[in-house]
């Protein structure tokens, strides 16, 4: 079984960054495409970015384009979401998943998940 753990949450002021990591363990990352969805309270989880297993391939919510980057290392068996010029409409929970299929954007197409990572932004 492939086990997601996310880290790098936590307290920003608005425009500051934030680097999330998803370590993965269990299997081969290179064989899921992944993705990053987000759950502020009183929302429904959004996707955020996803990535195919080559890398080479991404894509991402209107709300974020320009400002975040959704990379791997598939050496590492690690996903990371750099998010630049953060905005308090940004704070959430931010969980890492991962499926077989790419692109996806819906939940219940993943099927892994993390525990989830907070992140505030401040204004």
């Amino acid at each position: 079984q492939v086990q997601l753990v996310e880290s790098g949450g936590g307290l920003v002021q608005a425009g500051g960054s934030l680097r999330l990591s998803c370590a993965a363990s269990g299997g081969t990352c290179s064989r899921f495409a992944m993705a990053w969805f987000r759950q502020a309270p009183g929302k429904e989880r959004e996707n955020v970015a996803t990535i195919s297993g080559s890398s080479i391939s991404t894509t991402y919510v209107d709300s974020v384009k320009g400002r975040f980057t959704i990379s791997r290392d598939n050496a590492k068996n690690t996903v990371y979401l750099q998010m630049n010029s953060l905005k308090h409409e940004d704070t959430a929970v931010y969980s890492c998943a991962a499926g077989n299929l790419w692109p996806v954007t819906t939940p219940t197409e993943y099927r892994y998940w993390g525990q989830g990572t907070q992140v505030t932004v401040s204004s």
